[in-house]
């Protein structure tokens, strides 16, 4: 095999833009398109792929090697499944899942299936300031990291954005809301430069600034087991929005934002100036660093979608399993299970207890009825 042959199920808003990063691609070829919307599938006749509007007859069609899946939250995991069951390689939109609990279904069938490619489309790993902040890290530049802040709450969005869609917003149709819509990148990335917390503990807030039923506002604490705090403050009714990281370690404050990383840097670790300082108020030495890294990447949805085909015909290694996509759906999780029990969760998370606790959120779900 010189060139992938690439399958898009669900040819919506990323789906089409799938399309268009393929065609891009040398090492892919676009040979089929799934969509269950007739005008959606209209918009493609043009692609030179060729159409289905059943998933079932595109995995059994023999036109594809792997499949993009960019299909409503609920159905990635059957989809993904389904296409392995089939020998097809498989990268799936994010989130991977709605609950843990079938992620690890995905992650236990990528297992069985591991002559199998399964990504996901975790597309902020490939921008240049979140590669660096992650060499600082595991380099040890920063020293032991001691507390960590992301507000983000740039993700606005409208009524009109909630209305177009009677899935949107709903526990039924697409199984939460900011945590899992718009963070799941935010969410990947904490884990993916911090590791995962011990505890968690969430004021969740659901419908504050929208006519919906999930949550658009979330304030959480994470404990790590090594002593360290974060803080994670996402909301998509605040404009305009922030959306700054602020990392406190001992070797100075890492800040990434508005695309651009600077660096206080300490001569003196902290906690080495604390004990051996003579004087009362005193801070260590201490220089600015301002990191010449682009903080945008245009092509970073094409760059996944190349390593993708890559890790198939040359087995190089992914940038995003989706065997990880698991931590950062843990951690929404978490936030609102906390929320619905009103006290702190520990990690690693009961997958048995969010589900029951969805459940009855599912049950009482207005999707499909009349607003």
């Amino acid at each position: 095999m010189s060139v992938v042959r690439i399958g898009i199920i669900g040819v919506g808003v990323m789906g089409s833009a799938h399309v268009r990063s393929v065609s891009q691609l040398k090492n892919c070829k676009l040979t089929a398109l799934c969509d269950i919307d007739p005008q959606a599938l209209e918009r493609q006749k043009e692609s030179g792929a060729e159409l289905f509007s059943d998933s079932e007859a595109l995995f059994d069609s023999g036109k594809v090697d792997a499949v993009i899946i960019s299909t409503p939250h609920y159905s990635h995991v059957p989809l993904a499944l389904r296409a392995m069951e089939r020998g097809l390689h498989v990268l799936v939109e994010k989130p991977v899942a709605v609950q843990k609990s079938e992620a690890a279904r995905l992650v236990a069938a990528a297992k069985a299936h591991s002559e199998l490619k399964l990504s996901a489309m975790f597309c902020l790993r490939r921008i240049p300031t979140n590669i660096k902040i992650k060499q600082l890290i595991d380099s040890g530049e920063l020293g032991a990291i001691r507390r960590i802040n992301w507000i983000i709450t740039d993700w606005f969005r409208t009524q009109t954005y909630y209305n177009s869609g009677t899935w949107r917003a709903t526990w039924a149709g697409e199984g939460g809301g900011v945590l899992l819509n718009q963070c799941p990148h935010q969410l990947d990335l904490m884990q993916w430069f911090f590791g995962m917390p011990a505890t968690v503990t969430a004021k969740v807030f659901f419908g504050k600034y929208h006519d919906i039923e999930v949550e658009d506002e979330v304030s959480a604490i994470l404990e790590y087991p090594d002593g360290k705090t974060g803080m994670f403050v996402t909301s998509t009714g605040e404009a305009p929005g922030t959306n700054r990281l602020e990392i406190a370690a001992e070797r100075g404050r890492l800040v990434l934002e508005n695309g651009k990383l600077s660096f206080l840097r300490n001569e003196i670790p902290m906690s080495e100036f604390c004990r051996t300082s003579k004087t009362t108020m005193s801070f260590p030495d201490r220089w600015h660093i301002d990191i010449p890294v682009n903080g945008a990447n245009p092509t970073m949805h094409r760059d996944i979608i190349e390593n993708f085909a890559e890790a198939i015909l040359h087995d190089t290694p992914l940038y995003a399993p989706a065997a990880e996509g698991i931590n950062s759906l843990e951690l929404g999780n978490a936030m609102l299970l906390s929320q619905l029990k009103g006290s702190s969760v520990s990690l690693p998370l009961k997958a048995e207890e969010f589900d029951a606790e969805l459940e009855k959120l599912i049950a009482n779900s207005r999707k499909g009825k009349q607003k």
